[in-house]
């Protein structure tokens, strides 16, 4: 394997998108290089006006993600950790930032910074074998990829506690109960599943897409007058735009859209 393709894109007809993370041998561990590619591959994608939807995933089916590289982190000095945040940061800053709604296909282990990324996505997809948690407390660290911030927004502060705290492991059903996953499919299925959810969100408007989406964000930790506020920037944005032209006509005329 060339070191060039722990982060690859595949594409899925002409709006949906896969960041594939494919560095088996070491279970997609997230080595410096590796963050480095998985920032670069965000921002392209981020950067392209064509993708509805994006899909993150893993090249094989043991492991989504397992987390930071702790053997190559084992050799680090403090300054040479330090050097490394910012790359890491871009990584995980990357997949959150995506402008299109992002769903997280989970298989197998999906372990600290691993579980981050999924987390960083809008929907997480698991099979039903996976094993998510972050262990972070238990070799000395905390959860630096946004674990600590998205994960309490996603479950609550007790839930979000226990899981930390304790650095225990979920399996996938209960990771479903307690909301850290949105969809439990048969093991080996959750690829294909979150697929097709991306399929099914990139028939719609990419107009609308991109202002829901930042519309949700941006009001997620504001009072709810300013987050009603927000949303009503993000309706005029659409409103007025060519996309909500073309979806009124073509709801008119009993046809599918062609957005423009």
């Amino acid at each position: 394997m060339t070191t060039d393709t722990l982060v690859r894109i595949e594409r899925h007809g002409n709006h949906v998108a896969e960041l594939v993370l494919d560095r088996p041998d070491s279970l997609n561990a997230i080595s410096t290089e590796m963050a480095r590619q998985l920032a670069a591959r965000a921002a392209e994608l981020a950067a392209d006006e064509s993708v509805r939807c994006v899909v993150v995933s893993s090249s094989q089916a043991k492991a989504f993600c397992v987390g930071a590289d702790l053997k190559e982190r084992n050799g680090f000095s403090d300054a040479e950790l330090m050097a490394q945040r910012p790359v890491t940061r871009a990584a995980y800053g990357g997949v959150l930032a995506l402008p299109v709604p992002a769903v997280a296909a989970v298989e197998g282990y999906a372990l600290g910074g691993g579980l981050e990324i999924a987390l960083s996505c809008d929907i997480v997809v698991c099979g039903d074998s996976a094993v998510v948690g972050l262990p972070e407390v238990s070799v000395g660290v905390i959860p630096g990829g946004g674990g600590t911030q998205l994960l309490t927004r996603r479950v609550g502060w007790s839930r979000a506690a226990r899981m930390i705290f304790s650095a225990r492991r979920l399996s996938a059903d209960e990771a479903h109960r307690d909301g850290v996953v949105d969809q439990v499919v048969p093991a080996g299925e959750a690829h294909a599943a979150a697929l097709a959810l991306a399929e099914a969100v990139a028939a719609n408007s990419p107009v609308g897409l991109r202002n829901a989406k930042k519309a949700m964000r941006l009001g997620l930790d504001v009072d709810l007058a300013t987050g009603l506020e927000v949303e009503d920037a993000c309706w005029r944005a659409t409103a007025f735009s060519a996309d909500r032209a073309e979806g009124v006509r073509a709801f008119a005329e009993k046809r599918a859209p062609q957005w423009p």
